[in-house]
């Protein structure tokens, strides 16, 4: 079958990240070991990241953020042919990764905590993440507001996928990712997540990462190590409606129900919706 979509397995090196703090932390066989099994299970994409930006979290040091994930990212270049994006905000970090090996840049301030990230991703024709956010992880969610999410995360992407644009990124090296759950209420995830195809814009791949956020457990009123099934509800309508990258902690899961939801839409399309 053709395979329409693809899967970023999360590797958080932190201590304090909201689902899987502490796992691999500070442990490089812990690390491959992640990486190696995310791998067999299907994922395309290992999203490395040092430092937590889950809501009322605190920036993490650059010395620090720099030795969780720079000496990961080395040992996952020389054990795996994979595609490495990292998730930092800080443009050292990007650049030290980028002349690693890395491939993309997963930016969830968009350039606004470090306006040097953006011609870091030009200089090495990386490919950039533009998530949409407010404020900083550590204020996102004091009171956020939207008059029409739709319209207003719609129109602040487009500003900053334009800042990368002029830094020099290349069209085709930019995905754009609505950022549930960063400055957002909890109908402002449904919303976005159910009109997915109002947000795209001029062809530009969307990645979509709701795994295990806060969201799902207040839907399903369950605890964060139950959230896979409502995850995976968010993620088929999030496939309907365009998302075609999708940035999660259960990766096998994940593959296994978009390889049926692509073969379901292959053969809706054949037969036309006919019965």
């Amino acid at each position: 079958m053709n395979i329409d979509f693809k899967v970023m397995g999360i590797l958080n090196i932190t201590p304090d990240s909201f689902s899987d703090g502490g796992l691999y932390f500070g442990d490089l066989g812990k690390i491959i070991d992640r990486v190696a099994k995310m791998t067999e299970e299907g994922a395309d994409i290992i999203d490395v990241g040092g430092e937590s930006t889950r809501p009322n979290s605190d920036e993490v040091p650059l010395d620090e953020e720099l030795n969780r994930v720079i000496p990961a990212v080395e040992e996952i270049r020389k054990r795996f042919d994979t595609t490495i994006s990292i998730d930092t905000r800080k443009s050292e970090v990007a650049e030290q990764a980028l002349n690693l090996g890395a491939n993309w840049i997963n930016d969830v301030s968009a350039g606004r905590f470090d306006p040097k990230i953006p011609k870091i991703i030009a200089k090495h024709n990386a490919t950039a993440i533009v998530m949409h956010s407010r404020e900083c992880p550590k204020k996102m969610q004091d009171n956020p507001h939207y008059d029409d999410v739709i319209t207003e995360v719609k129109n602040e992407l487009q500003n900053s996928v334009n800042l990368f644009i002029s830094a020099g990124v290349s069209r085709d090296k930019i995905i754009i990712d609505p950022g549930i759950g960063f400055a957002k209420r909890y109908e402002d995830n449904l919303v976005l997540t159910a009109n997915l195809d109002k947000i795209a814009f001029d062809n530009y791949p969307m990645l979509y990462a709701a795994s295990r956020k806060k969201f799902i457990a207040q839907t399903i009123e369950s605890e964060t190590k139950n959230r896979l099934y409502g995850g995976l509800a968010a993620i088929g309508q999030a496939y309907l409606n365009g998302a075609r990258i999708f940035r999660v902690h259960d990766v096998a899961e994940t593959v296994d129900f978009l390889k049926m939801s692509a073969k379901l839409a292959v053969f809706k399309s054949i037969t036309g919706g006919k019965k």
